[in-house]
């Protein structure tokens, strides 16, 4: 690990995301990076800051279970959200 810091600006952020669209073949439409940060900033504030990775993921196992359609992603990540956003400890 480098000693540089962990924290992206915006432009290394997209730089990733279209890394990583490039590496498997996505749309940008496939990868929504404001959706997707939101979601972990509200399981994060809703629930906790470790959840917030795990939320993430089911969303888009979710998505990758209901195919290939970009607002399925959105459904998913809409969902996380919503149980987060209910989340009684």
């Amino acid at each position: 690990m480098s000693d540089q810091s962990r924290t992206l600006p915006p432009e290394a952020l997209d730089a990733w995301a279209a890394t990583l669209r490039q590496r498997f073949d996505l749309a940008e439409a496939d990868v929504p990076v404001v959706a997707v940060l939101d979601l972990a900033r509200d399981v994060a504030a809703d629930v906790a800051r470790p959840a917030a990775p795990l939320g993430a993921f089911v969303a888009g196992l979710v998505a990758g279970r209901a195919g290939d359609d970009p607002q399925a992603v959105r459904e998913a990540l809409e969902a996380v959200a919503a149980l987060a956003a209910a989340w009684e400890q």
